[in-house]
């Protein structure tokens, strides 16, 4: 025994000095490539990582500190946080939409672009664990394939008198708003709006969201249990082993939703194969076309895949309509413009029921083709406010180089790296001293926001200098975002029903400031100036932090009264 106890002694130092080697090779020689801050032995970079954090307003998006590291840094296309222990990977941190194209795009090492981080896992009580968004390979392909034909922009277009209806009580409570004169949060309107869009769109199902709590549908109410606990325990991104118990919870509730969700689905498959019913134009209904039995494993992967169409397809269009109207309330400039083309199209009524009408039209179609400066607002807030970066990673040994933009190139292998897509859209080299100003005219002559636009193209409203690659919040190549049409058709139409009815006025973090004579003051840049600055913070994704406090009014001329169907 004694002899055991002196040579695990003997051999302590030797163990010391191997340890001590494999950590300062991971801290200091594995990644030495990449541009970064100066590691500790220890603790990578995490003490450095939390000085930039203690910097500013803790709270806001770890965007705004990546940007300011990258400042930092002399600006680098890319580059290296080490974060080891607190994750398991490295993390790059991909500041330049040349490198970040190579890293979505389609390649002979990764034909559908490099595959989905694996620390997406925190986000799979919301989304499920087959979903299109984080599946890989094949499965996503096939995923893809039999759920695109419900997203196709044609069929959206069909479904537009249902996101019309859907709108109305939206319309209905602004009003409300507008003739008590009330603050309230414009988030929780947005989001409510659509969900109740959303549950229309993929199931055929009326969640009434807007309806009041005790009214709401089931599946909303368990869906808004799992978000709540996001922002309760750092939006989930801590590892499960440091909250079991809220990780077991939230799994827990997650169940729950899946056997609700099931039921409906089950009955929906039994609705469709009915010759009788009702031929339903809703996505999960077109994902059945060629199924004639409804498995367990295709029961579980659609149950996914709507929760996955709940999460994303109610999160993004409820923060672009928040930023949207916003900005425009603070730019006079790009309202007045917006209400003049929406005049020129419409008339000069500005009651929603006179745009629905026109909508629901023959040729409403083309008139949504019409709404250039719509398109063009609706291009630049994404620009300015994009929801979410785009995690991936890349397995060791794959051999994955990208090249810079000085022409030298950089191995990605090992390394879990984020599209941070806040400080690519706001590249100065492109967008500009004027990168961080609401511009939509910088879009007229290119309002498209199809993800689908090559490389080499660029937007002549940025004089030739904005290449497509700079501008994603939709993310781009094979697993570009699926919902992108409907996300857009949803903001095109709320936002020409809505801006010249109503007069929406920030309270609070944003509010504008007036001068003596209680006139707003206008900047250089044509906008009100504000009180302090409307930031983002992490709720899973980007939302502002206050959930846009508002008043609104109806603006001069407007009926006092909504008219029938609107």
């Amino acid at each position: 025994m004694l002899l055991w106890i002196i040579i695990v002694l003997a051999s302590l130092p030797a163990l010391a000095v191997y340890l001590y080697q494999k950590l300062h090779y991971h801290r200091f020689v594995q990644y030495a490539s990449w541009p970064q801050m100066e590691p500790s032995l220890l603790w990578g970079h995490l003490k450095k990582l939390n000085e930039f954090i203690e910097r500013g307003v803790r709270q806001r998006h770890v965007d705004m500190v990546f940007t300011e590291i990258k400042e930092h840094l002399g600006n680098p296309p890319v580059y290296l946080l080490d974060v080891r222990p607190a994750q398991g990977y490295v993390l790059g941190i991909i500041c330049s939409h040349e490198v970040a194209e190579q890293v979505t795009k389609s390649s002979k090492i990764f034909p559908y672009s490099v595959p989905k981080t694996p620390t997406m896992d925190f986000m799979e009580p919301m989304i499920g664990p087959r979903s299109v968004l984080s599946n890989q390979g094949e499965q996503w392909k096939a995923l893809r394939r039999r759920f695109n034909p419900g997203f196709a922009p044609q069929h959206l277009l069909g479904l537009l008198p249902c996101i019309l209806d859907r709108s109305w009580r939206f319309f209905e409570i602004l009003d409300s708003y507008a003739a008590s004169g009330e603050e309230f949060a414009l988030d929780e309107l947005c989001i409510n709006l659509t969900f109740d869009i959303i549950g229309a769109v993929t199931m055929d199902e009326d969640f009434r969201a807007q309806s009041g709590k005790e009214a709401q549908s089931e599946i909303v109410k368990l869906y808004r249990d799992i978000n709540i606990s996001y922002r309760r325990s750092g939006n989930g991104t801590r590892p499960h082993w440091m909250q079991p118990l809220q990780t077991l919870r939230r799994r827990q509730m997650s169940r729950r939703l899946d056997v609700v969700l099931q039921s409906r689905i089950r009955d929906r498959f039994a609705e469709i194969k009915e010759q009788s019913a009702k031929k339903s134009r809703s996505v999960v209904s077109l994902s059945f076309q060629d199924t004639d039995e409804l498995t367990q494993s295709i029961l579980e992967e659609t149950c996914d895949q709507i929760k996955t169409f709940l999460f994303a397809g109610h999160d993004t269009t409820s923060i672009l309509l928040q930023w949207a109207f916003y900005e425009l309330s603070r730019t006079p400039r790009a309202l007045d413009a917006i209400r003049r083309e929406l005049d020129e199209i419409f008339g000069p009524d500005p009651s929603p029921s006179v745009v629905r009408e026109s909508l629901l039209a023959p040729g409403g179609d083309q008139l949504i083709q019409r709404m250039s400066y719509v398109s063009a607002v609706i291009k630049e807030t994404l620009r300015l406010y994009p929801p979410a970066g785009s995690g991936r990673y890349v397995p060791p040994g794959s051999g994955f180089n990208v090249q810079l933009p000085d022409g030298s190139s950089l191995c990605l292998d090992g390394v879990s790296v984020y599209s941070c897509d806040s400080i690519m859209q706001r590249d100065e080299a492109v967008y500009g001293p004027t990168k961080d100003d609401f511009i939509p005219e910088r879009w007229l002559g290119d309002t498209d926001t199809s993800m689908q636009t090559s490389t080499e193209s660029k937007t002549p409203g940025g004089a030739g200098k904005i290449p497509a690659s700079a501008w994603r919040p939709f993310e781009r190549g094979p697993r570009n975002c699926i919902g992108q049409e409907l996300a857009n058709l949803e903001a095109r139409v709320i936002l020409a029903c809505a801006v010249r009815r109503y007069d929406f006025t920030k309270v609070g973090l944003g509010e504008v400031l007036q001068d003596g004579s209680g006139k707003p003051i206008l900047n250089a840049r044509g906008q009100y100036e504000v009180n302090s600055k409307l930031y983002n913070i992490m709720q899973i994704t980007a939302k502002p932090v206050d959930g846009t406090m508002m008043r609104v009014g109806l603006t001069p001329g407007s009926p006092s009264t909504l008219q029938e169907g609107y």
